[in-house]
């Protein structure tokens, strides 16, 4: 009989508690603060708030869910336009159908991989041309990255139009010094079980106007008007983060930066391993940005190594390590094929990198050992 050993699953991005999480967890039990609201939501809301430098934050059941609100706010509505990043997941985009509006989707530039300014000002241009201007931008902060938010934002400021700054993935990261998400005016955030931070399931909405955000709350709690009795004017929503899981964000809001610092550490030794053989990018991090390295991400020339991102996605599988392509560009999704979609100077960058890029193991708990594991795995493929 042969004796097989099968080597430990390598996760992609796995939670990673501080330890202190359960201390808010006993306090919410022993204080039968078990439904959604209650101290702990309440703290993390202004924990948050405090952290980025913003008036006011709403903790909601996902980054979804405070993209919805966002776009509630604004009075998105069906037959508008929003402009949407799209080299993102559908998450940033799906809430623009539940308003029944239209999607429209902006290239990538190379640098960042996030928005293009230049294929969002030739949207822009379209747009003023059937007089028909977006109602909101939601511009994406890929894999902790900032968009180039300097150029962006004068383009949506000259044709008045708001922005959503989608920083589901960035929490923890820097543009020219001031933190990802709070340069639009709306930011949220997702503490989904693969984020650099988690609370299970769940998301933040900002925005630095707090009367705003005081309606985000009634719309998330079901719009109950102040009546003794149930009474509804308008639509709510069913969002609001539970306290029992608001608990497990304050504990990991603790060790943020530690979280940061662990991502960052796991970047440069991929980096350093693997950045000098010939064919293999990662994702560079712009002069103007701190980026959380949230994940790890590579693109790989087939030219070169003879390999493709496929061929690697499939070989480290049989290794029994996790790992994923970059996002589908939505442009390119099959619910989204009869939308608009503008690309920087007809180059498509969104969908050379999804054809090219991999997304690696980047779990901030995640061994030395492990991730050496990984990269041999890369070298062996490549030959090396």
């Amino acid at each position: 009989m042969v004796n097989t050993i099968v080597k430990n699953r390598i996760y992609l991005s796995t939670p990673h508690m501080s330890g202190s999480e359960i201390n808010y967890i006993k306090n919410a039990f022993e204080q039968n603060w078990i439904a959604p609201q209650g101290p702990n939501v309440e703290a993390f809301e202004r924990e948050i708030a405090s952290l980025l430098g913003v008036a006011d934050a709403v903790a909601v059941s996902s980054g979804t869910a405070a993209i919805h609100l966002a776009l509630s706010l604004l009075d998105i509505k069906k037959g508008d336009r929003v402009f949407c990043s799209t080299l993102t997941f559908i998450a940033s985009a799906n809430p623009i159908l539940y308003q029944g509006a239209e999607p429209v989707f902006i290239d990538s530039e190379s640098e960042t991989w996030n928005m293009s300014p230049l294929a969002l000002e030739e949207a822009f241009q379209d747009a003023c041309s059937e007089g028909k201007l977006p109602k909101a931008v939601i511009i994406v902060n890929l894999y902790g990255q900032s968009a180039k938010m300097e150029e962006l934002l004068p383009i949506c400021q000259k044709y008045n139009v708001p922005v959503i700054e989608d920083a589901a993935e960035s929490l923890g990261s820097f543009y020219q010094n001031k933190a990802s998400g709070t340069f639009g005016d709306y930011g949220i955030y997702s503490f989904n079980g693969n984020k650099i931070i988690t609370t299970s399931g769940g998301g933040i909405l900002i925005s630095k106007q707090a009367n705003t955000l005081n309606k985000a709350r009634f719309l998330s709690t079901q719009a109950k008007d102040p009546a003794p009795h149930y009474q509804h004017s308008q639509l709510g929503y069913n969002y609001r983060l539970s306290n029992i899981l608001a608990g497990i964000g304050r504990g990991q809001l603790e060790v943020l930066t530690q979280r940061v610092n662990e991502r960052r550490r796991i970047f440069e030794i991929y980096e350093r391993e693997l950045g000098g053989i010939p064919g293999l990018s990662f994702m560079r991090e712009s002069k103007r940005s701190f980026s959380n390295r949230w994940l790890t991400t590579m693109t790989i020339n087939q030219t070169i190594t003879g390999i493709s991102n496929k061929d690697l996605l499939i070989y480290l599988e049989k290794e029994n390590i996790e790992a994923r392509m970059i996002w589908k560009p939505l442009h390119l999704q099959p619910l989204f094929t009869t939308c608009k979609y503008f690309s920087q100077n007809n180059e498509n960058i969104s969908e050379k990198i999804f054809k090219t890029g991999i997304c690696l193991p980047s779990s901030s708990n995640m061994t030395l050992e492990d991730q050496m594991r990984v990269i041999q795995c890369i070298k062996n493929l490549l030959g090396r």
